[in-house]
């Protein structure tokens, strides 16, 4: 099968299309014939290499596994004790916790993490929900998102962001998303209240408040959160932008939180198939969509990483397998 494959850390241009092994699932897991996939901040970090931790996952001196954790296609072929889907069906979730390899014709993916595709979703939307949709609707529940709050996405025009937006519009919230001028109306076109353009206005200065603060880019100090955040209120990082900013919040996160009753914290992200239904029944409902900026074909995938890390991209980036088009 054809893949992307990196023998070395350093910038998107050390990957390359290989014909590699087909993978072969385990007893629990699927093989997915993947149709499309799509770009996560952590294919840009675990292409660097960084932070160093990552090494540990991806390997010390040299990366052994195939990046991509998004991905949507068919079942090829089941373990024998799989029990929810059979071959044929129509499938996407998040394989971060286990194998990775979505940037590749096959992946295998265990059947926990996967939910059946709907069929008025394409396999392009799909593959661009999973993780950034996931982290969006665990950050607002770990920030007790409920009608009524006036909820602040710092980073609202990215992937996560944008599903944030239109989640927390479907819980009845007042949502402030705050990013760069480009990205404004495309904000607004999906429920913004307010937007905030951060090359031209830094948001704690403007002394508004809010219920909960939901940070995909992670650029500030929690102390600037803090200071906007309401007597009661909570902060979430969700990563993306400076990992010293990360090692802030974790280590001053919870010290905050304990003198008094704002929350400041870190999402764990773990992938479920539970919180793909959830969002499924939005998107069936027509409350949120999937926005895609870019698709790119898999042999254009060391481009569709330098797109992304420029930080410009309005939603998703997707890599797609050269099959029929949605279906």
């Amino acid at each position: 099968m054809k893949a992307i494959i990196y023998t070395e850390y350093g910038s998107p241009d050390v990957l390359q299309l290989k014909e590699v092994e087909k993978p072969t699932p385990k007893n629990n897991e699927v093989l997915v014939k993947v149709h499309a996939a799509s770009v996560n901040s952590w294919d840009k970090d675990l292409i660097r290499g960084e932070p160093f931790a990552n090494r540990v996952m991806f390997g010390l001196l040299k990366p052994k596994k195939i990046l991509g954790c998004d991905i949507a296609g068919k079942v090829e072929e089941i373990g024998k004790n799989v029990t929810k889907f059979q071959p044929g069906d129509e499938v996407f979730g998040d394989i971060s916790g286990g194998n990775w390899g979505g940037f590749a014709e096959y992946a295998r993916a265990g059947e926990e993490v996967l939910t059946l595709k709907p069929a008025n979703m394409t396999f392009e939307q799909a593959a661009a929900t999973p993780q950034t949709a996931g982290l969006a609707l665990q950050g607002l529940r770990k920030g007790k998102i409920q009608e009524g709050r006036r909820v602040l996405i710092n980073g609202a025009g990215g992937g996560s962001g944008t599903f944030a937006i239109q989640i927390a519009k479907s819980f009845g919230a007042e949502v402030t998303g705050v990013d760069s001028t480009e990205k404004l109306d495309m904000m607004r076109s999906i429920g913004a209240d307010h937007v905030i353009d951060y090359t031209k206005e830094i948001f704690f200065e403007k002394k508004e408040i809010y219920d909960l603060i939901l940070d995909v880019v992670t650029y500030r100090s929690i102390l600037d959160y803090r200071s906007v955040l309401s007597p009661n209120g909570s902060y979430v990082m969700l990563g993306g932008g400076s990992w010293s900013r990360v090692y802030q919040t974790f280590l001053l996160g919870p010290l905050v939180s304990i003198i008094g009753s704002k929350k400041m914290g870190i999402l764990i992200h773990k992938p479920n198939a539970n919180d793909l239904d959830y969002i499924k029944e939005l998107f069936e409902a027509g409350k949120i969509k999937p926005i895609i900026d870019k698709i790119y074909p898999l042999c254009d995938t060391a481009e569709a990483l330098r797109y992304f890390e420029g930080g410009h991209a309005k939603g998703k980036v997707v890599i797609t397998m050269g099959y029929e088009k949605g279906g």
